[in-house]
């Protein structure tokens, strides 16, 4: 007779658990979108996450996480998640709100790339989490920290792609209800744009991009989609994007961008940002009183190399 080893009968516990937890969670009316990988599938599967650290092991193998709901993976719950390097919990604390990678294979999962957010987490009820304001708030002249965007046709850019040109971003989503928010962003990119290519002594090296922050919704065919309604099939001079959780979170506090996720709904502030041709801030327009004017005059300075102010 052959006994199984404790580690599988350890494993099996594991699983069975969290297959209880999702079954419970969509029991309760989870809209949870949970998929395992095949079976006959070896690749291990990354998915980006975000969450709050509610305990952590004392070998510090074990963390036990609040998270949102995983995009193409599971729903928002509380799980004890295996930790692929201890080192990085070692400046992180129960209700630390973090960023991380959960991987998994067919046979074991880990997270990984543990990204402290805040200190200071506001919850509110139903898995709602706020990015939070920092107080190294970025200024005129500073640098902008670089990301990884996917881009409406699934390509994967980056900030520093567009090194050498001024670039003018926003953000927004798709859903966005309110036509002076995100609609009034893209309508004024889109004027923006149409001031700058008429402007026969305007510089040639600028750059828009639209840049949402829904990562559950927003992919590449619902962006083209989008991007199509507001600046037609021509791309030039203006892109589409869609920034992933950690991007996001490395970002948003540093511009003052505030996001907060409840269930399909999201509230959010209004940042749009100039880059000079080294990627610094060269102005930032707060909510949503800017002209398209202003932006085009902002994004002339900032390929010249004036920075301003922000307003």
């Amino acid at each position: 007779m052959n006994f199984m080893k404790p580690a599988s009968l350890t494993k099996i516990i594991k699983n069975l658990n969290r297959l209880g937890a999702l079954l419970l969670f969509a029991a309760l009316g989870g809209n949870s979108t949970f998929a395992a990988p095949d079976a006959a599938d070896q690749t291990a599967h990354s998915y980006s996450a975000h969450g709050i650290v509610r305990r952590i092991s004392s070998d510090r193998r074990t963390a036990t996480i609040q998270h949102e709901a995983i995009s193409g993976y599971m729903g928002a719950m509380t799980m004890d998640f295996p930790v692929k390097d201890t080192n990085e919990l070692d400046a992180i604390s129960p209700d630390d709100e973090i960023t991380f990678t959960l991987v998994v294979s067919t046979n074991e999962d880990w997270i990984e790339g543990v990204r402290f957010v805040s200190h200071h987490v506001t919850e509110i009820t139903n898995n709602v989490f706020v990015f939070h304001a920092a107080s190294d708030e970025l200024k005129p002249g500073d640098a902008l920290p670089d990301g990884e965007l996917t881009a409406e046709d699934g390509s994967k850019i980056h900030f520093s792609d567009f090194r050498g040109r001024a670039v003018a971003f926003t953000f927004f989503y798709t859903s966005c209800p309110l036509p002076d928010y995100c609609p009034k962003m893209n309508r004024n990119f889109a004027d923006a744009r149409k001031i700058l290519l008429a402007d026969t002594h305007a510089p040639a090296n600028w750059e828009l991009l639209s840049v949402s922050f829904d990562t559950v919704f927003d992919q590449p065919a619902v962006l083209s989609g989008y991007a199509t309604f507001f600046r037609g099939p021509d791309t030039n001079h203006w892109l589409f994007a869609v920034a992933p959780t950690n991007t996001l979170a490395e970002l948003a506090p540093r511009v003052g961008l505030m996001v907060m996720r409840q269930g399909p709904n999201i509230s959010h502030n209004l940042r749009t940002i100039v880059l000079d041709p080294a990627g610094r801030i060269s102005q930032q327009f707060n909510g949503n009183d800017w002209t398209p004017q202003q932006l085009a005059d902002a994004i002339c300075a900032a390929a010249r190399g004036q920075t301003k102010p922000g307003s």
